[in-house]
């Protein structure tokens, strides 16, 4: 069967030009990656505008525990994406199907599981993180109704990645971009018409998180290509399960140990009070436009390693890492840069008050001005699952900067001269700096291990 539905969306991913080839994959993600942003970022803005400090409060002590579940749902997708790409390089149509429509399957099922446990233990959760009292019922409430919407991000999430693995990152772009306006038009609708304060923006969150499910499977399913979505396969082939799982369990840990250390984080900066609670989730959307600026690379990084692996290509994976490493150094330096010093403008948008602007700034300056280490970091990964490993970046992300964020805020930060809000902010840049230097190392040693 020829792809020749998808043939105009499609990358030659292991022939000609690794860079020029690199921005023409990254570029639609960037921007499907900052829409699906927009949709939490625009529940910061219309509460931060129109209903109040405590709804944005409750609004942004969600947003750590939020990005533990969307990494988790990434993370167990980039099984999907590596085995596709392989399968697809190596032309094995088979293998391509079977782990397209397993991916299906589980991203369904894993959806109801985790919408299923959010609804029962929401409340006990943000009692866990020490939200403050004054924004705990509407935190609650907020968290519960995103639940609902996790099948269909996973759903969204696996789908893309099944597109990604061909070099299809613009249909999901057109998808989320019809979902966005979606989500903006009833954030609007709910909050300022019907008052329905933070209710009202998650349930225009889960809408659009619908449609844009709903879009990606109808692309599937009228494919024309080997990754193509029919009913009549659509089973759990148990190889193909293992070996997603195999990647993907591996990968969604390392996600969510970053995203746990990061609610943590959360808990000693909801300490501080709903002002800084404020700034701090203002200052963390703006942040994650950048990031996922940056992360458009490693998921280029990776699919291009992945499909040259399957292809036999091994003479191209070292340009690739270097294209990867170089585009992503100029995109966070930039985009960073321009964060951290525009930062108080910037951060007007989500909020009028200027304690909450000043206490927003403070965590702009030290994060996104050493942001592109996050990105070398994110392309070393890359590099290292296209490869076939996924364990040991999780290991290494365990112990080089989870396990220093842990140990640094139960001991240091307790002491009087380092609790205050800068000291947590720094231990960013220093945890991505120490996590590279293992990641150079362990990336050299498999390709001498693999002879390439």
């Amino acid at each position: 069967m020829k792809n020749s539905s998808s043939k105009k969306y499609n990358i030659d991913m292991t022939n000609g030009p690794i860079g020029a080839k690199m921005l023409k994959f990254a570029f639609p993600l960037m921007c499907s990656s900052i829409l699906q942003l927009l949709f939490n970022a625009a529940d910061t803005v219309v509460v931060g505008q129109f209903a109040g400090e405590n709804s944005l409060a409750a609004v942004g002590s969600n947003g750590s525990l939020i990005n533990v579940m969307t990494n988790l749902f990434i993370g167990l997708s980039v099984g999907t994406n590596v085995l596709i790409a392989k399968a697809v390089g190596a032309g094995d149509r088979e293998h391509t199907r079977k782990i397209v429509h397993t991916s299906i399957v589980i991203s369904l099922f894993g959806g109801l599981v985790l919408m299923i446990a959010g609804l029962l233990f929401a409340r006990n959760i943000l009692v866990l993180m020490d939200s403050p009292p004054e924004v705990i019922d509407l935190a609650s409430l907020y968290l519960k109704i995103y639940f609902l919407g996790l099948p269909a991000m996973m759903v969204y999430n696996f789908g893309s990645a099944i597109l990604r693995a061909i070099g299809d990152t613009r249909r999901p772009l057109y998808f989320l971009s019809f979902a966005g306006v979606i989500n903006v038009l009833f954030n609007l609708l709910f909050v300022i018409a019907f008052k329905m304060d933070v209710a009202g923006v998650a349930l225009a969150t889960v809408i659009s998180q619908i449609i844009s499910a709903v879009l990606i499977m109808l692309c599937l399913f009228h494919e024309k290509s080997d990754i193509s979505v029919s009913l009549r396969e659509m089973k759990i082939d148990m190889d193909s399960l293992a070996r997603i799982l195999r990647i993907g369990i591996p990968a969604g840990l390392q996600g969510t140990l970053f995203s746990f250390s990061n609610v943590i984080i959360q808990s000693s900066i909801n300490s501080f009070g709903a002002t800084v609670v404020a700034g701090n989730s203002a200052a963390q959307n703006l942040e994650g436009f950048v990031y996922v600026s940056m992360n458009a690379f490693h998921q280029a990084t990776l699919s291009f390693t992945s499909q040259n692996m399957g292809a036999g290509k091994t003479e191209r994976i070292g340009k690739i890492l270097r294209s990867g490493l170089i585009l992503v150094f100029i995109t966070g330096l930039v985009l960073g840069g321009l964060v951290a010093i525009f930062g108080s403008q910037l951060l007007h948008i989500y909020s009028p008050k200027k304690m909450v602007i000043s206490k927003g700034a403070e965590r702009l300056v030290v994060v996104c001005g050493t942001y592109y280490l996050c990105g070398i970091m994110d392309v070393m990964v890359g590099s290292i699952r296209g490869l076939g490993y996924s364990i040991m970046p999780m290991i290494v992300s365990l112990i080089g900067a989870c396990g220093l964020r842990i140990i640094w805020l139960k001991t240091f930060f307790k002491m009087a001269m380092f609790h205050k809000p800068f000291y947590i902010y720094a231990t960013y840049p220093v945890s991505w700096a120490i996590t590279i230097l293992a990641h150079v190392v362990c990336y050299f040693v498999i390709k001498k291990k693999m002879k390439i």
